[in-house]
């Protein structure tokens, strides 16, 4: 979650992308839970939508809300790669298992391994740092886990859907806890005495 510190320029602006993109990946989480048909051409469609989505998501709203502009283009490059994931999903959505496995590995190395390096980047001077440092980790494995998986379109889509309520769930929480820790550092900051109170 995010870090208890001190106020940062990124905690009171930036709250609003994890929660929508928490919103984002939930929603194609649930298709997936409650859709009987993993076949590899739901998956792609699924991921296209999502990958899409979230890439606009995270590319322009982290450009208007993010202080560091090394960060503000990390994430813009990280929302172009899912914008191009997620058009080559929805234009090839017939492309088989094969297409869907090595796409969505493409996508979450490039990705992941994007949010990772922001995290680190960002490590004790950023209070999503944290966050990002889980999300990269777990969208590399993701990764990892499709570049070594049987070739079975039930798993690959099951697990897909496994990785986005995971995710979902967790930059919910994530972005809810920075919204509350800018108010209530907000709020110690109005608090304390000034130095006229002290004269």
């Amino acid at each position: 979650m995010a870090n208890a510190q001190a106020p940062h320029s990124t905690t009171g602006r930036y709250w609003p992308v994890p929660v929508l993109r928490a919103a984002l990946t939930l929603v194609p989480a649930a298709a997936i839970t409650f859709n009987a048909d993993h076949s590899a051409e739901f998956g792609l469609l699924v991921f296209g939508v999502f990958a899409l989505l979230s890439g606009l998501t995270v590319g322009l709203l982290s450009r208007r809300t993010l202080a560091d502009p090394r960060e503000r283009s990390l994430f813009v490059v990280q929302g172009a790669v899912g914008v191009a994931a997620g058009l080559l999903a929805l234009l090839f959505h017939a492309g088989g298992l094969g297409f869907f496995l090595l796409l969505v590995s493409v996508w979450a190395a490039v990705t992941g391994f994007l949010e990772l390096y922001s995290g680190i980047r960002a490590r004790r001077r950023d209070p999503a740092d944290r966050d990002w440092l889980l999300v990269g980790a777990v969208t590399a494995l993701l990764a990892v886990i499709f570049l070594l998986l049987p070739p079975n379109a039930v798993v690959s889509v099951g697990l897909f859907g496994a990785y986005l309520v995971m995710l979902g769930v967790y930059l919910a929480i994530a972005g809810f806890s920075l919204k509350w820790s800018g108010t209530d550092a907000a709020r110690a900051l109005t608090a304390s005495p000034n130095d006229s109170d002290t004269l």
